[in-house]
């Protein structure tokens, strides 16, 4: 059990006002150096990487950060050092310190800070964390680009307990952190199956339907199999049409109209709500690039087949706007689909695969027109679209209140930790001597 410091004394470090009475206060460069080794003779292969879960192991192909062409370039890391990446500060959203498990090699734009052997590394590497998660080196990240170096970070003044304390703090951290790591794998577990359990539900609707006495044919499809016996299925190009986006300079963009970006379709399954870029178009480009209630979008072009064909269906027209090059628009006939089917059979992992298995490449992926259109779809009648889509809405609430509550969990389980670490490692907290 821990419980709260009373002998304080006050410092003149705005992010830790206050520290033990028998602590010190020290700046990072009177307890540590900060020395590149660069790989220049591949003195080390062995490969590491400083994720948002901490220091890994690399290995080529891993799809893990880039893949240098010369690891020469890299500099040389070793056990129980601390790497930083502390460049592009404004970004909140990436990883920057870690505690180096074994010598290894990574980039030579981190900052390396040797172990010393008179303190727990560890203790340090905790309260570097706890810096980086209250985003204090983004405040103190100075010049365009919001960038420390080694000296800025060795500036930098930390709390130095005693190392038995430190040690004590070690301990308890890793314990603790193990329960919590351990505490989140489950439920990220649950939200796995969860996940699994909705994509089953789509794809028996959209593929057997709501009647389980239905008479079924096959489909014609390989990867569809059977399907209702009056049903249809037909290929995209003779349900609509298709028009590829707007290719458009930094220019285009400012103050003016809704422009819907590779990012809105990717990240959302309905249009309008997400839109925010916006547009300096011209009225025939908002004409021939418009967007209307019953359009599907295609994501068109990435840098792997994975995030190529995602889909999002436009539930109500959006005035004036016009949408990116690297989408492709399908605008379905009158009443041939119904928005929430779309919604969930375009967005299916079973349409997914058809896209994986025919656009088997190694490089940069991009979907034509002419494969989109030879996708087969399966067609009930409109009537049976709506009490689809109906029947989905209310399976997948229920299935989202569940995932929602366990998100829930997982942060403030993460907000537990990170308080923790924050009283433990600045003194606010001790913990009692068994």
């Amino acid at each position: 059990m821990i419980k709260k410091e009373t002998n304080l004394k006050k410092t003149n470090v705005a992010w830790m006002p206050e520290i033990p009475e028998k602590w010190d206060l020290k700046r990072g460069k009177f307890l540590f150096k900060s020395r590149k080794e660069i790989n220049d003779k591949m003195q080390c292969k062995e490969r590491l990487g400083l994720t948002l879960k901490g220091v890994i192991d690399r290995f080529e192909g891993d799809g893990v950060g880039l893949n240098p062409n010369d690891l020469r370039t890299y500099q040389i890391f070793n056990e129980s050092e601390l790497v930083f990446k502390l460049i592009d500060l404004e970004n909140k959203n990436t990883s920057r310190v870690g505690f180096v498990h074994k010598r290894g090699i990574m980039s030579s734009a981190y900052i390396r800070v040797m172990s010393n052997p008179n303190v727990n590394m560890r203790y340090f590497y905790y309260q570097y964390y706890d810096l980086y998660q209250r985003f204090i080196f983004n405040m103190i990240g100075q010049g365009v680009r919001a960038t420390m170096s080694s000296s800025d970070l060795l500036d930098v003044s930390v709390a130095v307990p005693p190392l038995e304390i430190q040690n004590r703090i070690v301990e308890y951290l890793d314990k603790k952190n193990s329960e919590i790591d351990k505490f989140i794998q489950n439920k990220e577990r649950l939200i796995n199956l969860l996940d699994e359990q909705k994509a089953t539900i789509i794809n028996q609707a959209i593929i057997k339907g709501l009647d389980i006495k239905a008479q079924i044919k096959h489909s014609g499809v390989e990867w569809l199999g059977e399907i209702p016996k009056h049903w249809e299925v037909k290929k995209l190009r003779y349900l609509g049409s298709f028009q590829n986006g707007i290719s458009a300079g930094a220019e285009y963009f400012g103050f003016g109209y809704p422009f819907v970006s590779y990012s809105d379709v990717y990240k959302n399954t309905t249009l309008p709500s997400f839109i925010s870029d916006l547009a300096n178009s011209s009225k025939e480009d908002r004409i021939r690039f418009s967007v209307l209630e019953g359009d599907i979008f295609f994501t068109r072009t990435s840098e792997t087949i994975e995030e190529i064909g995602f889909t999002s269906v436009c539930e109500e027209t959006i005035n004036d706007a016009t949408f990116s090059g690297f989408l492709i628009r399908f605008r379905p006939s009158k009443n041939i689909l119904h928005n929430g089917y779309s919604k969930y059979y375009f967005r299916s992992n079973l349409h997914r695969r058809y896209f994986v298995k025919e656009m088997n490449l190694v490089t940069r992926a991009s979907l034509s027109q002419e494969l989109l259109k030879k996708l087969p779809v399966v067609i009930p009648s409109y009537n049976e679209q709506k009490e689809i889509a109906k029947f989905l809405d209310i399976k997948m609430n229920d299935l989202d209140v569940i995932t929602n509550k366990i998100k829930k969990e997982i942060s403030a389980i993460k907000e537990y930790r990170e308080a923790l670490i924050t009283d433990l490692v600045t003194g606010k907290r001790s913990i009692p001597q068994s």
